[in-house]
């Protein structure tokens, strides 16, 4: 007669590892990618910058708030940039914008910053999330204190180690709020005749003044 043998472990072995985790390997309460995984990081991360500010965000804190696990955050955005870029909606990617900037003449910058600036404005997608954005900045504390520091780090401090001293993190301020009083006064103010005077006029009338910060 044989006598059945009991399992050594007193345990089934199928569903869980050594270290108590399930078999797949995953930690609990961290979901996959999906099919909606990535909005749903781009949603989290929106919410997060906006309790937290750019500075005090985290990718870890991000994919906390999702609930995926941090590799996907880095898989899908690479870095805390992308993701703000993403968050924010911005049409343009603010380091490619300061690297154009810089890329020239001295003399010229003052022309180049409004020319930049403003060509974001006038395509259709730029002009909607940049009016998007301004309105929010305005009305919400959250979103102008993500805004300034990600802003700062990715475009004011590169624009003014170009500039140099004295006062270049001054002279790069004066240079983002007369411009954003551009945009406030053209694109959702609508003042005439700043609303309705060509491009090229408008650069020519700016550019001299924004040059005028950039030589002290």
């Amino acid at each position: 007669m044989t006598t059945a043998r009991p399992p050594a472990s007193g345990r089934s072995s199928s569903s869980r590892s050594s270290s108590g985790r399930p078999a797949s390997g995953r930690s609990p309460g961290r979901r996959p990618g999906g099919p909606d995984t990535r909005g749903e990081i781009v949603k989290a991360a929106r919410e997060t910058f906006a309790e937290k500010g750019f500075a005090a965000t985290s990718l870890r804190a991000v994919a906390r708030q999702a609930g995926v696990d941090a590799a996907l955050v880095h898989h899908y955005f690479g870095g805390k940039d992308e993701l703000f870029i993403e968050a924010m909606a911005l049409p343009l990617d603010p380091r490619q914008m300061a690297a154009r900037i810089v890329d020239g003449p001295r003399s010229e910058l003052g022309r180049r910053i409004v020319t930049l600036f403003l060509g974001v404005w006038e395509s259709a997608d730029g002009r909607q999330r940049m009016t998007a954005m301004l309105r929010s900045v305005v009305t919400s504390e959250a979103v102008a204190r993500t805004m300034r520091e990600g802003m700062t780090g990715m475009i004011l401090e590169p624009v003014s180690r170009f500039i140099g001293p004295p006062d270049a993190r001054l002279r790069a301020g004066l240079i983002a709020g007369h411009l954003f009083g551009v945009a406030l006064t053209r694109y959702l103010v609508e003042l005439e005749p700043v609303a309705d005077a060509d491009l090229s006029t408008l650069i020519d009338r700016i550019a001299p003044a924004i040059q005028q910060y950039i030589d002290g």
